[in-house]
């Protein structure tokens, strides 16, 4: 039952169009410059736009890639590495994975 928990938000995130998750990215990005961590910032980014490539394409529609790599310099320090797995393939997808 946790595990559907988890996922509760991914079932209503599928019906939304691609406009509505790239204006809910973007909310998310300005939550994330207010103060939201980084990790929360990504892990939404996915579930709304439903893979990290597709989190990705959105969010490098609100931060610049020098934006994303401070990001991920910042918050990969100490970081273990599934947080800095998650980082990197969020906010630095190249698209060759």
């Amino acid at each position: 039952m946790l595990d559907n928990l988890n996922n509760i938000g991914d079932d209503v995130y599928r019906t939304w169009s691609e406009e509505q998750r790239r204006d809910e990215i973007g909310k998310l990005v300005e939550g994330y410059r207010n103060g939201i961590p980084a990790q929360i910032l990504c892990r939404l980014a996915v579930s709304i736009a439903g893979s990290r490539k597709l989190a990705a394409g959105h969010l490098a529609a609100f931060l610049s890639s020098k934006e994303r790599k401070a990001i991920v310099k910042k918050e990969s320090a100490g970081a273990d590495s599934d947080l800095r797995d998650l980082l990197k393939g969020t906010l630095l997808f190249s698209g060759s994975r």
